[in-house]
């Protein structure tokens, strides 16, 4: 076959396009689907409110990890915060990529994890674990740029948690030193997790924002009141200048929404 062949072969044709239209007809198009866009969201956030309800699972057995300073407990995983996000990632011996990368799905999960410090704001901590010693996982880390605490699985929680045979990510909640499982995606579940929104969707307490539906006394603050900036993620005093600025930028939106309210009625 000539070279000119191949290319017209392998070039898109007309009939593989979506159709050309004015810009009046796409904003038509945009509006419609807009629809779709906004019922798929309401539904997502009514997901996310039956997790807040689901029923927790005590996590009796105790469980040991290998990380950067020693043995860890699960409860170690906490990190002093509430909640606990484990994703199990495969990167170990047999596993494609080994010794140089960790599974390459898995890997781009990694890629896709945003700040800790939004997380962390809302008393949560996101883990990674595998079965590769520290000194693989601290060299994958700092070859891939990753920053999310690693641990190392010793035992049986891979096949405890359903994530021996592939990748997951589980739920915790502690009360004092009781933990308890509270939720579980796996396969095409963890393809969304990575934004701070999707990690917090999936827990018990939620994001805890004041809009939420979630059970009676569950923490909840006034929207936006909790975001920073991540280079001051241990300024928790209450007039911090990102606080500060957001307030203002509500104080300012508020007459404008009241008058145009007004005008509606």
């Amino acid at each position: 076959m000539k070279l000119k062949e191949m290319e017209r072969e392998t070039e898109p044709s007309e009939t593989n396009r979506s159709r050309i239209v004015s810009p009046q007809e796409w904003e038509v198009a945009r509006q419609q689907l807009l629809v779709k866009e906004k019922e798929l969201t309401r539904a997502r956030d009514a997901l996310a409110a039956e997790r807040r309800r689901m029923p927790w699972l005590a996590v009796e057995k105790e469980y040991e990890f290998d990380g950067p300073k020693g043995t860890a407990s699960l409860l170690d995983l906490f990190d002093g915060r509430r909640q606990l996000i484990v994703y199990r990632a495969f990167f170990e011996p047999g596993v494609s990529g080994w010794p140089e990368h960790a599974c390459i799905g898995c890997s781009m999960v990694a890629d896709q994890v945003a700040h800790l410090a939004h997380l962390n704001a809302r008393d949560t901590t996101l883990a990674f674990v595998s079965r590769a010693p520290q000194t693989d996982i601290e060299r994958v880390k700092a070859r891939m740029g990753w920053e999310m605490p690693w641990y190392t699985i010793t035992d049986d929680f891979d096949t405890d948690f359903g994530v021996d045979e592939w990748h997951g990510t589980n739920a915790f909640i502690r009360d004092g030193d009781s933990v308890f499982r509270t939720y579980f995606i796996n396969n095409r579940g963890d393809e969304a997790m990575g934004s701070t929104w999707s990690y917090l969707d999936l827990t018990a307490l939620g994001r805890q924002e004041e809009w939420e539906d979630s059970p009676e006394g569950y923490p909840q603050t006034p929207p936006y009141e909790w975001w920073i900036w991540h280079d001051e993620s241990h300024r928790t005093d209450p007039d911090r200048p990102g606080l500060v600025a957001r307030r203002a930028d509500r104080a300012a939106v508020r007459p404008k929404r009241s008058s145009a309210s007004k005008r509606r009625s």
